[in-house]
């Protein structure tokens, strides 16, 4: 039986991106990177909130209750969701205008990976830093469009992907910072399979689930990197996916509609929305990021 989610919102999104599931206000937020907007929904798909930046924004981490530390193109920024304060905490790559911030996660110890890119794409010249108590490091450079930065349960293995060399990789992690302490190495050659290796996220099992840009599916990998499960999405961008709901078995799916033909736009009426399934495993609670 083909497994297939559902749509949820459709939200029309240009690039809908980082989605995670805030336990405490039993909200979904992802963002339209390229329209500037961060949106807000409960588990049932009633978009609540919008708020709309003045520059991008591509994702977040929860500070607390009312406030998240917003991944922007000129560093990271605390956000009241509230009132809509904005205080800028530090500067990432605000010396590179050519550069956005892209996929972003954070670690168990809250050390928040945030994932840089050429906002026209192609060169290499993007990277990844991490943040914990102030600090900011660069853990990785040369990256095109990083992507699939997630973490295993216990702390101790990341993993990421440079999208358009088709391979996640995986290394070991210090527990305690969320700073790698190992090597990368191949976690999956991804290149023969469906679209682009683009978001993912590991359940509380301990497989990853990687969207796949161009492949209308998000595929589940075990933990030796075979791939395990295959759900169908409705729509070819699909971008990240997040774990939600009160049990945490809810799976929500962003996509994209930008760069699609008028052919592809007719055929894909819902591209860009968010979409969901509703499955067994349960993923793990987001955690928040340490200031």
């Amino acid at each position: 039986m083909t497994e297939t989610a559902k749509l949820l919102i459709d939200s029309q999104c240009a690039l809908g991106e980082g989605p995670f599931w805030h336990a405490v206000r039993q909200q979904l937020f992802w963002f339209d990177i390229n329209n500037q907007i961060l949106f807000a929904a409960n588990a049932e798909g009633d978009v609540q909130n919008r708020w709309h930046f003045d520059e991008t924004v591509a994702a977040a981490a929860i500070i607390d209750d009312a406030t998240l530390a917003l991944a922007s193109e000129t560093g990271l920024k605390r956000f009241d969701l509230v009132t809509g304060d904005m205080e800028h905490l530090i500067d990432v790559e605000r010396d590179v205008p050519a550069n956005r911030t892209n996929d972003s996660r954070v670690h168990p110890s809250g050390a928040f990976w945030i994932g840089t890119m050429v906002k026209d794409e192609g060169p290499k010249d993007g990277a990844v830093y991490h943040y914990r108590a102030g600090v900011l490091t660069k853990i990785i450079s040369n990256a095109a469009i990083p992507n699939a930065t997630c973490f295993s349960p216990d702390g101790r293995t990341a993993y990421w992907t440079d999208t358009p060399d088709q391979k996640i990789l995986k290394c070991t992690v210090d527990p305690e910072t969320g700073m790698p302490v190992g090597e990368w190495e191949l976690f999956a050659d991804v290149s023969e399979h469906r679209g682009y290796p683009d978001g993912a996220v590991v359940d509380s099992a301990g497989f990853l689930w990687n969207a796949r840009w161009g492949g209308s599916c998000v595929i589940r990998y075990a933990p030796d990197g075979s791939i395990d499960r295959i759900i169908e999405v409705p729509v070819s961008q699909v971008t990240c996916p997040a774990f939600g709901g009160k049990d945490l078995k809810r799976l929500f799916l962003t996509s994209a509609n930008k760069t699609m033909s008028a052919e592809q736009l007719a055929s894909e009426k819902v591209a860009g929305g968010v979409f969901y399934i509703d499955l067994e495993v349960a993923g793990q609670p987001e955690p928040k990021i340490k200031l």
